[in-house]
């Protein structure tokens, strides 16, 4: 079973597609206020092994080559649009490996 964190521009109900994970979102650990890198090193310190974001700037801002959690990146934030998507979102968690940054576009 994967954990994930959800960052907190990712909707909440997005954690109903990962069903098969353990699903925080940042704001439930404290980590709501955190910017990119410091979110980046609580999770991977917390042990998690994937955070699915829908900030595009993420990759460009942080270096993330000696990072050990998988980032997922969603194209939208909005919720009608990610609705159906849910499949493709929890078959990218599961297939993302640690260090891996995928991007979804729907």
């Amino acid at each position: 079973m994967k954990r994930v964190v959800l960052d907190h521009c990712v909707p909440r109900r997005v954690r109903q597609a990962l069903v098969d994970c353990e699903v925080s979102t940042a704001f439930q650990r404290g980590w709501a206020e955190l910017t990119n890198g410091r979110l980046l090193e609580a999770a991977e310190k917390a042990g998690f092994e994937v955070l699915v974001t829908a900030d595009k700037n993420l990759r460009y801002q942080q270096n993330l080559a000696t990072r050990r959690i998988a980032i997922v990146e969603l194209s939208t934030n909005a919720l009608p649009g990610l609705l159906p998507k849910f499949g493709e979102i929890a078959d990218a968690v599961g297939r993302a490996r640690p260090g891996e940054y995928l991007v979804l576009r729907f």
